[in-house]
């Protein structure tokens, strides 16, 4: 009986029960459906993970929030979260970003525009790195135009450029 009970799954349910069905092959210590629920919860930990790396800091900005719920959607596509979970984090999104205004508010009301801009760059720089800081210049962020761009403007901008924004890792 030992024996047998060694090629037996090693799973124990809450009341104390171990699971009879017989190991699976590709895991060392369980069956075919709890090695498929351990796979699942693992991934699902390591999409929380990769989501939350977005909302950490002092700081959530807006770019945060969208990357973070970018990855949401793009788990839930693929199906690796379910419908509901996302939809779920959707609104909690939603909420999050209706508050940011509210911060800003309050932050530039008790600290100032100055200390503000500051916490937010120093966000940026405590996630990305100061290498990604852009230039200081007012002339790297051109004015909206309300005319349409010239022909040669046209043809000298990129149809498409690539996406270049960091990730963390």
């Amino acid at each position: 009986m030992s024996i047998s009970r060694l090629s037996l799954c090693s799973f124990t349910f809450a009341d104390g029960r171990r699971c009879r069905t017989p190991r699976c092959s590709k895991h060392p210590d369980l069956c075919y459906f709890h090695a498929k629920k351990d796979a699942e919860a693992r991934s699902l930990q390591e999409i929380g993970f990769d989501i939350g790396t977005w909302l950490t800091g002092n700081y959530v900005s807006a770019c945060d929030l969208s990357a973070a719920l970018g990855r949401v959607f793009s788990n839930a596509a693929q199906g690796k979260i379910k419908p509901r979970t996302a939809a779920t984090l959707g609104y909690l999104g939603q909420t999050m970003a209706q508050l940011i205004p509210r911060a800003q508010l309050e932050y530039v009301n008790a600290y100032g525009t100055d200390a503000w801009r500051a916490a937010i760059r120093g966000s940026v720089e405590t996630e990305l790195g100061p290498a990604v800081r852009p230039p200081a210049t007012t002339s790297a962020i051109p004015a909206p135009s309300t005319s349409a761009p010239s022909e040669s403007q046209q043809s000298s901008s990129p149809a498409s450029a690539p996406d270049s924004s960091p990730r963390p890792k």
